[in-house]
């Protein structure tokens, strides 16, 4: 395939894809991936590295924290891999989206804001979650109807809908223990996992978040879009004015992520060539052992959808020099990629 027939999806997980470590092995290898980690401890006003790489306050899995550790481990992996390809040519993407607070660094990948700007962004929409937020979220195998009719029996409401058998549902600690109870009664081959966060996201439990959120989305300038971004709140490409884009990541607190809607989404546009950037899932402990947090849901929607794309996971040194070493043609001259 002619890489400059490539349309190529950028995505970026979020919050649960956070591990102490992470991003360690970029400062060594990247000087472009240590400048981000510079330029964000800036902003925030502490240690990005030392909260990242060692957390030895034990803050990185608090949501204030974890959401700016992620962005800014996002953004490094994608600094470092275009320091090897290059900005232009065959690396630029047809199309971004992240999973919930992904979003904020598909939004830098698309120009509409600057690093800084989602930064200070998602510092305050962690800090507003954490404080107003309250109750859990529970994974599931089930459906959307079978999820939407046995949280409306609980006071709970659907936080994500990732695939068509797995949808998040969230709302408080005691509503929760008694939906697994019924669902384990009524729906015992489907399986139920708490997931590692400080509210109920996405559901009406984060209104008032979200209202004081508002205000923060306010006062940010949002340049006009250079790709098409993908909305969380609605599952398509978001509008190119700045307001509507405020008004998408408003909504997106309180609503569920429409993750399949993207993945389905990019698919129709044909995609052929999909990046995960950033985070990292599993046992390992160090970066090398991450395996990254959305390839299996990408994986099973090209399954569902018959349809064909190369995946790369470029959340680690060696992901990234691998990802870049697919973008390179047969005619390029070589980029200083390692043997």
């Amino acid at each position: 395939m002619s890489e400059g027939k490539r349309t190529m999806f950028f995505i970026f997980p979020g919050q649960g894809s956070q591990y102490c470590g992470m991003g360690s092995d970029l400062v060594q290898e990247f000087d472009s991936a240590k400048e981000v980690y510079s330029r964000a401890s800036e902003v925030v006003g502490y240690d990005m590295e030392g909260l990242s790489f060692e957390d030895a306050d034990e803050k990185l899995d608090l949501t204030r924290y974890t959401q700016v550790a992620l962005v800014t481990h996002q953004l490094a992996c994608l600094v470092a891999f275009r320091s090897l390809v290059g900005e232009d040519g065959p690396v630029a993407p047809s199309l971004a989206a992240g999973h919930s607070l992904g979003e904020y660094t598909a939004l830098v990948a698309g120009g509409a804001l600057s690093f800084e700007d989602a930064l200070m962004l998602v510092k305050h929409r962690g800090e507003l979650m954490s404080v107003y937020g309250e109750g859990s979220m529970l994974a599931t195998t089930l459906d959307l109807p079978a999820a939407e009719v046995l949280a409306a029996k609980y006071f709970c409401g659907i936080g994500g809908c990732n695939l068509p058998e797995q949808t998040v549902i969230a709302g408080e600690d005691r509503d929760l223990d008694a939906l697994t109870e019924d669902m384990s009664i009524n729906f015992p081959r489907k399986r139920a996992f708490r997931l590692r966060t400080e509210g109920a996201f996405h559901t009406y439990l984060m209104v008032e978040a979200a209202r004081r959120f508002r205000h923060v989305l306010a006062d940010v300038q949002f340049r006009e879009l250079e790709l098409d971004v993908l909305s969380n709140f609605t599952g398509q490409a978001h509008e190119t004015s700045a307001n509507a884009i405020r008004s998408g990541l408003f909504f997106q607190l309180f609503s569920p992520v429409r993750w399949f809607g993207c993945l389905t989404t990019a698919l129709d546009q044909g995609v052929d060539t999909i990046f995960e950037f950033g985070g990292g899932i599993g046992k390992g402990k160090g970066p090398e052992e991450k395996r990254p947090n959305l390839e299996t849901m990408v994986k099973k929607t090209l399954k569902m959808r018959d349809h064909e794309a190369t995946y790369l996971g470029a959340i680690n040194v060696a992901g990234i020099y691998a990802a870049a070493e697919e973008l390179v043609t047969k005619s390029s001259a070589k980029i200083g990629l390692q043997e």
